[in-house]
């Protein structure tokens, strides 16, 4: 009897044993994870597309090749396509080669495209965001796989946290709403993967696991060129995780130094050291004004911008450059309060290291990160941006974890404990989809973007020229026909913005123009014009503008020429020193001139008629007409 009261209860304790419980079981985990994801950023699949998504997908001509431009991808620039388009040289130091995510826009492009040479706006959008989202949410879950079963073993709690807080921080809208920005999540998805690898490797010895390891992580540098930090953060792993030993981490990683060497020397063979001149826009280069003092003092305090969008992050923003963040010196506390928290962090790194304590791998994952892209090492091209943390913010979720899970510990009733934690998550979620909704609408288009942005960043050159210029497309939609010169209006008051901030840049000349010629301002549209074309002659807009404008002065001059031939004249001559090579334009001045009687302009003007086209009877007609002195 006493027996079967044992069995009974041994019975009982085995079935308790397979009830999942949620703080430990992987796929419930998972499966939340998953849900949490498409809430947060499901409203992205509407969106159209936004920012560089442009000139990396739309205007990408190896893009819109499909299968058959996979082969110039992989061996050219990422940006190569649009420069050869604007007539430019490579504008970036370093070069940009992340050829992986833009193979997958080429596939996208091949399977859901369009098919026709003028494709719609949209094209494959709504597809490439669905994309965006689900390997974002799979780099996530794959996350908790790896945190799970090598880093937080005994504290599975720690390893969920550090996921939410990675999945639904607000920060990384922009890499999930931006599509051109699949590059960072890619990387970050194959870094993960690498580590999984690895980890295998080390417990099977299996080769197979060594193999497909240098694969991902060839795969990682493919992506983006932050998976070199791996060479560091892999051989830190086994050291704090594994407890091997200094020697026998470093001499694990060698496999992963000789992948990044391979990786290295094909890189520079396609894009050499990008940029090597000092770029003479301030848009890409943005410390261009600055003193050396105020450059670095500057940089060291746009450190204290990443951590303070970290801890609470608003307002947001597609674009930090010219003049967004006004350079800075060293009188500045903040600078100074860079330094010092910074260098205590990479003391920290070292001290934890040693004690082999995990908060030192996850300092390391956010310093490593931070360094690239802090202009420190090269000059990137961009003041600070919301993507370029999104892999440093890693290393943030894992230190706010483990804060989290120490307070939660704190509570020593079991089932307190557990309604504690669930309150906890429930209610960052809910804190943080209160962000990440409406800035996913935000992104929906350039428009929404840029019109939104200019009134979180009014300094910024670039955003006040492209919110500009999201009027001027308001301005032309049907709907719009009645508030169409409020909306002109509010584009010129940006645009004016724009180039006062920056008094080089090209686009915000060209389109404040736009928005002269449509309120038929055309002198002044001349004028902006003008000036851009002294800053950037061979740009094409320049002449397709010059040409629409000499068109319209070309037909004022033949509208008033019966009855005021002098003023006539005044359009035409406009007319044709804005496209000096119409030989339609010289040949209706020589007519103009002939009909006052000034012969010898009227000879001047249809002799270059004739020289640019000898076919123009017309031109050789007036010639004869000129009487003889």
């Amino acid at each position: 009897m006493a027996k079967q009261k044992i069995n009974r209860k041994e019975a009982d304790t085995s079935i308790s044993a397979v009830k999942p419980n949620f703080f430990d079981s992987f796929r419930l985990q998972a499966i939340l994870l998953i849900i949490i994801g498409f809430v947060f950023y499901g409203n992205s699949f509407q969106n159209e597309y936004a920012l560089d998504d442009g000139i990396v997908i739309q205007k990408n001509d190896y893009v819109q090749q499909g299968l058959r431009g996979i082969p110039k991808i992989m061996k050219t620039d990422a940006y190569d396509s649009f420069y050869r388009s604007m007539n430019a040289k490579q504008q970036l130091s370093g070069g940009r080669y992340r050829p992986l995510s833009v193979v997958t826009f080429a596939i996208e492009q091949q399977l859901f495209g369009s098919h026709e040479k003028v494709k719609p706006e949209t094209d494959v959008a709504m597809v490439r965001h669905i994309m965006n989202v689900l390997f974002f949410i799979l780099s996530v879950v794959i996350l908790l796989y790896f945190l799970q079963t090598y880093i937080f073993k005994d504290t599975p709690l720690v390893a969920f946290l550090t996921c939410l807080v990675f999945l639904i921080h607000p920060i990384h809208t922009e890499v999930i709403s931006n599509v051109k920005s699949r590059d960072e999540i890619l990387s970050f998805l194959f870094i993960v993967l690498t580590f999984i690898a690895a980890f295998k490797y080390r417990e099977t010895r299996k080769m197979f696991h060594l193999f497909i390891g240098l694969l991902y992580y060839f795969c990682a540098l493919l992506s983006k060129e932050y998976a070199v930090t791996l060479v560091v953060l892999i051989p830190m792993l086994f050291y704090i995780v594994n407890g091997d030993t200094m020697k026998g981490a470093l001499v694990a990683v060698i496999p992963y130094i000789f992948i990044a060497a391979i990786y290295l020397l094909i890189r520079y063979s396609i894009v050499k050291a990008g940029a090597t001149g000092e770029n003479p826009d301030v848009l890409n280069n943005p410390f261009k004004f600055a003193t050396d003092a105020e450059k670095w003092a500057t940089k060291i305090e746009i450190l204290n911008h990443y951590l303070k969008l970290l801890f609470f992050p608003y307002p947001l923003s597609s674009d930090y450059s010219y003049n967004t963040i006004p350079y800075t010196n060293f009188t500045n506390p903040m600078v100074w309060f860079s330094i010092l928290f910074h260098l205590s962090a990479v003391a920290a790194t070292f001290w934890l290291f040693f004690k082999r304590n995990i908060l030192s791998f996850a300092l390391a994952f956010y310093l490593l990160h931070l360094l690239l892209v802090s202009n420190f090492i090269m000059n990137l091209g961009a003041t600070m941006g919301e993507r370029l943390v999104f892999h440093s913010s890693f290393g943030f979720a894992i230190i706010i974890a483990i804060g989290i899970n120490y307070l939660i510990q704190k509570v020593t009733v079991t089932n307190v404990r557990k309604i504690v934690t669930v309150c906890f998550i429930c209610l960052i979620s809910v804190s943080c989809l209160a962000f990440v909704f409406p800035r996913n609408a935000q992104w929906k288009n350039d428009t929404t973007l840029f019109i939104a942005d200019a009134q979180t960043v009014p300094n910024s050159s670039l955003v006040n020229g492209n919110a500009g210029k999201a009027y001027l497309d308001l301005a032309e939609k049907p709907e719009n026909k009645t508030k169409e010169k409020e909306l002109i209006r509010k584009a010129i008051s940006h645009l004016s913005k724009s180039v006062a901030i920056h008094t080089e840049y090209v686009n915000g000349y060209l389109n404040l123009g736009v928005a002269y010629y449509k309120l038929e301002n055309y002198d002044s549209a001349k004028v902006v014009w003008d000036i851009a074309k002294r800053i950037y002659p061979n740009n094409p807009f320049v002449k397709r503008n010059y040409d629409l404008l000499a068109q319209v002065y070309f037909n004022k001059g033949m509208e008033i020429g019966a009855k005021n031939p002098l003023e006539a004249i005044e359009y035409i001559e406009k007319a044709v020193k804005m496209d000096t090579e119409n030989d339609n334009y010289w040949y209706n001045l020589g007519g103009a001139y002939y009909t006052i009687m000034d012969f010898e302009k009227a000879k001047y003007a249809w002799d270059t008629a004739v020289q640019l086209n000898p076919n123009n009877e017309q031109a050789k007609q007036g010639l004869n007409a000129i009487p003889v002195k």
